[in-house]
């Protein structure tokens, strides 16, 4: 591992809760080789607890949806003018973009403006809508990182500088404890099955969502009343907006705070929306149905604009249908109890989609991706990426 005493500085952007600890990954990998490094910028608790002097926190803006998105559109100007003012005053070395890609790109655009590097971590699915994307990004970056192996073709067709550097979940996805102790950690009944309940890491998922998965649970437990429910809890929700949903519901349901993989180990089933969180379930090897909802004029166009018949990663990198998608009006508590019966209680069906979920984890490969990006991210500041990425 190669050590640089130079101090710098680096801007980190993150709005959502993945981005946050993507980015607290970074960081410490960073710190590592480069023990006088400066993390600055807007983020949330990873990033903090990784020791990131985070300027905004973004708990609050990390929706998706165009609707979402202009009810909180002044929040998100003022965090955007707020880093755009850090970058003036404080002229970092580089500025990482983590995800939350129309922010970043107005950011992005605006650093580049200044004369600051920009790397892009996590690129736009352009693969799924608006390839055109590609060039509008190459202009207003200095490096795409790409953290799925055939993102990559799509940037050098354009000859856009890209970088794959592996998906972070692959790393960061592994449980503390064994099964057993988590059983017992948590109180759960290792000789009852548990299914999970996964409603997302933003404030709009959990209104739209953890209700009909709840109802769900209700129809689960009339059915099969030796059932047992377990519901990680997300860094960005509070207690107070669970305890709003749980108030009123007769089943039991064992919240767990801080220890996602330990949580989703324990579950013989997974109801979960889509996004990094059904990736992180497919490394951990646990049959899953796949719901979102979404505003629905938000829906409508993104049904428009999306070019691929999936939204599940699992199945978007599998190329076909290995899990069960339940969106917009296909999400009831009926359909949703219907599908984790079947994952629970028809064992072909169990196999074949534990069989996928195991050919999805081998198409990611061994990971790496927090310390390929502090790399890349060196070879930037030191102006020493290879003549191929240029």
């Amino acid at each position: 591992m190669t050590h640089f005493l130079k101090s710098y500085t680096v801007l980190f952007s993150a709005g959502e809760s993945s981005g946050d600890q993507h980015a607290a990954n970074m960081f410490l990998e960073l710190k590592q080789r480069c023990p006088a490094l400066r993390g600055i910028g807007m983020g949330g608790s990873k990033m903090r607890q990784a020791g990131i002097d985070v300027r905004y926190d973004s708990a609050g803006i990390g929706v998706i949806g165009l609707v979402e998105i202009l009810k909180h559109y002044g929040e998100i100007r003022r965090a955007l003018n707020l880093l755009k003012q850090i970058i003036v005053d404080e002229k970092p070395d580089l500025l990482v973009c983590v995800d939350y890609k129309e922010f970043n790109l107005k950011l992005a655009r605006f650093a580049k403006s200044q004369g600051v590097k920009v790397l892009f971590y996590v690129s736009p699915q352009v693969w799924a809508w608006r390839p055109g994307r590609v060039v509008t990004y190459g202009k207003a970056i200095d490096m795409m990182a790409v953290i799925f192996p055939f993102e990559t073709q799509y940037y050098e067709a354009e000859n856009v500088p890209v970088r794959y550097v592996g998906h972070p979940s692959v790393d960061k996805v592994h449980p503390q404890r064994s099964r057993a102790e988590d059983f017992e950690l948590f109180a759960l009944d290792p000789n009852r099955p548990v299914v999970g309940l996964l409603p997302g890491s933003r404030g709009n998922e959990i209104k739209r969502i953890l209700p009909v998965m709840l109802a769900a649970a209700a129809k689960l437990a009339a059915q099969r009343p030796e059932l047992q429910f377990v519901l990680p809890q997300a860094d960005s929700i509070s207690d107070a907006v669970l305890v709003e949903h749980l108030a009123n519901i007769a089943v039991a349901i064992h919240i767990v705070k801080q220890q996602p993989y330990d949580a989703i180990q324990c579950c013989d089933a997974v109801m979960t929306t889509s996004g990094t969180a059904s990736l992180e379930i497919a490394l951990l090897g646990v049959p899953m149905v796949i719901v979102y909802r979404l505003a629905a004029f938000s829906y409508w166009l993104g049904k428009r604009l999306v070019k691929i018949p999936f939204i599940g990663l699992p199945n978007i990198i599998a190329g076909k249908a290995i899990v069960k998608e339940l969106i917009q009006e296909q999400l009831t508590a009926e359909n949703l109890a219907v599908e984790i019966l079947q994952l629970l209680g028809d064992g072909d069906y169990r196999q074949r989609c534990l069989s996928e979920l195991q050919a999805v984890k081998h198409q990611l490969g061994d990971g790496g991706g927090s310390k390929n990006m502090a790399e890349l991210a060196l070879e930037m500041l030191n102006g020493q990426i290879a003549d191929q990425d240029r």
